[in-house]
């Protein structure tokens, strides 16, 4: 048995065949997922699992130097920012696009993992890193 902190099979999968700025996303569970990006779905009900548990999950197997967020989150969602930028420190980037935009680039991600978050904008792209 995979003795990781991410135990989902799909989840672990991607996260292993990531490599230096590929994209993953995690998003809430109203975000529209375009039909080419394989779609992992956690959402058991509402808030469960929560997107900031689902992020944190995620950070402990991959290494990202970059995220992107919807501009609309720092007004309309700003609890849940607050976390992204506790969670994520100083070490990562943050950049802010507008979330049609945002919508777009999810075809630019190797997966959308959907949680059962129900808060407006809490929706993240993770860009992969290099550990060396």
């Amino acid at each position: 048995m995979k003795r990781g902190n991410v135990l989902n099979s799909e989840m672990a999968a991607v996260i292993a065949g990531l490599g230096h700025m590929d994209r993953l996303s995690i998003g809430d569970a109203g975000m529209p997922v375009p039909k080419d990006t394989k779609k992992i779905d956690l959402a058991v009900s509402k808030q469960l699992p929560a997107f900031i548990d689902v992020l944190k999950n995620v950070l402990t197997e991959d290494y990202v130097d970059h995220v992107i967020l919807a501009e609309e989150i720092k007004e309309k969602n700003v609890p849940i920012l607050k976390q992204i930028k506790q969670i994520l420190g100083n070490q990562v980037t943050i950049s802010y696009e507008p979330h049609t935009q945002l919508k777009k680039d999810l075809s630019t991600c190797k997966a959308f993992i959907r949680t059962g978050e129900m808060t407006p904008f809490a929706n993240i792209i993770l860009c992969s890193g290099v550990i060396f």
